[in-house]
């Protein structure tokens, strides 16, 4: 019987955990990352965002029925940064990562301002994810395939 290899990432968050796989011929990483939809404590935001993200996240607050988007955005990061870790094997700083969501259709881009990343011989810049939010917990996902 033939291997299989695969590759995976894991999160968790209070009332909520996963797990997701994929086989290696296919996907060169995952990262997934699970919080609360609640605000984030004082002072986290001012780590992870530039002041120009902070701007513009504390007018979308203002929507009503919104996740939140401080603790969406720091979720992103952290799903972008499992993709990044075990194929670069270096810290990916919070700055380094400009998000952008899109609130419509559920997606956003990590726009990466720090070379290293290599796929298939090709430097990446930009990873693509999905977000949803269910039962008060912020899902945010992204997956880098294989060519």
């Amino acid at each position: 019987m033939e291997q299989t290899k695969e590759l995976g990432s894991m999160t968790h968050c209070a009332g909520y955990a996963a797990a997701a796989v994929g086989p290696l011929s296919r996907i060169s990483a995952i990262g997934i990352d699970a919080e609360p939809d609640a605000p984030l404590p004082d002072g986290v935001l001012d780590l992870v965002a530039t002041p120009a993200k902070r701007n513009r996240l504390g007018v979308t607050h203002l929507e009503p029925d919104s996740p939140n988007w401080d603790r969406l955005l720091f979720s992103a990061k952290e799903a972008a940064y499992k993709a990044w870790f075990p194929l670069v094997g270096e810290w990916l700083d919070h700055q380094e990562a400009e998000i952008l969501i899109d609130p419509q259709d559920g997606t956003f881009a990590a726009l990466l301002a720090r070379d290293g990343l290599i796929v298939d011989g090709r430097q990446v810049r930009r990873l693509h994810g999905r977000w949803v939010r269910k039962r008060g917990i912020l899902v945010t996902a992204v997956v880098l395939g294989s060519t």
